[in-house]
């Protein structure tokens, strides 16, 4: 009676075994729109065309090795899903507790390469280079903006504007050659 029993569970018992697993990403496609990736799962199986969810207007694609949840919907392997992928090779560490951050692999370069929403309300952002566009307007508000640059400091508007360095104030017009520096230091910013 028990072993009846046993052999008529037993491929539901496979089923829920096989509902979670850990996977580690190989491959990754994300030309669709759904992400699709190859992962290795237990002792050399790999799944290949896994969709891959993410949280909405949130994407990135890990490189390989990331490691992640798949899980199988009804235990059948062939229906799997990654529903949470991390990489402990590039995660950044170190952040308070409630504070949350983006970030890729260039963050281990000098420069970083990260955003991170501070608990004092602030925002970080670091980067080699940052670049901000919009179609209409860009506006920078506070009750106290300071703009700060080391080495050089330019602007222009339709073709008019100043590029303020080392050397001094260099000043320049429509259809106007770049006037040569004259003598002015930028005032001191505390």
């Amino acid at each position: 009676m028990i072993a009846t029993l046993n052999r008529l569970l037993d491929p539901m018992r496979r089923r829920v075994r096989l509902m979670i697993s850990r996977a580690v990403l190989s491959a990754i496609s994300d030309g669709e729109g759904i992400q699709l990736v190859q992962v290795k799962l237990l002792d050399g199986e790999v799944r290949d065309g896994v969709e891959r969810f993410q949280n909405y207007s949130f994407t990135s694609v890990p490189l390989p090795g990331a490691e992640g949840i798949m899980a199988c919907v009804s235990g059948n392997r062939d229906h799997g899903v990654i529903i949470a992928m991390d990489d402990r090779r590039e995660r950044i560490k170190g952040l308070q507790p409630g504070e949350a951050a983006m970030y890729t692999h260039k963050d281990k370069e000098a420069h970083k390469h990260r955003i991170i929403f501070k608990n004092d309300g602030s925002i970080e952002v670091l980067a080699k280079n940052i670049t901000v566009k919009a179609t209409e307007t860009t506006r920078i508000e506070g009750d106290s903006v300071v703009i700060h640059a080391g080495s050089m400091f330019k602007f222009d508007v339709n073709g008019q504007g100043q590029k303020w360095d080392g050397l001094g104030v260099e000043t320049w017009q429509d259809d106007d050659v770049a006037k040569p520096h004259h003598n002015h230091a930028p005032p001191e910013i505390p």
